[in-house]
């Protein structure tokens, strides 16, 4: 059962990435915006949950990269945005 959770996980982590690029690449969101950075988050911490469990360890680290970029551009726009 966990098995199939995980394989869930993964292919919803794979959508995720996928509809950020092409939402992105249609000019539907900012490629520079916290929408694409925050899906993109959501996907790679999907994808490395999958790719841990597997011990597909070059994924793991690929996807463990991509968190740590986003979470350094959303911490970034977050400090660049003005005060309301």
């Amino acid at each position: 059962m966990i098995e199939i959770l995980i394989d869930v996980v993964g292919w919803a982590g794979a959508g995720v990435l996928l509809a950020a690029y092409a939402l992105a690449s249609a000019n539907r969101i900012p490629a520079d915006g916290p929408a694409f950075q925050g899906l993109n988050l959501l996907g790679a911490v999907a994808l490395t949950a999958n790719s841990g469990y597997h011990q597909a360890w070059p994924s793991a680290i690929l996807n463990i990269a991509w968190i740590a970029i986003g979470l350094i551009a959303l911490t970034r726009a977050r400090l660049r945005a003005p005060e309301a």
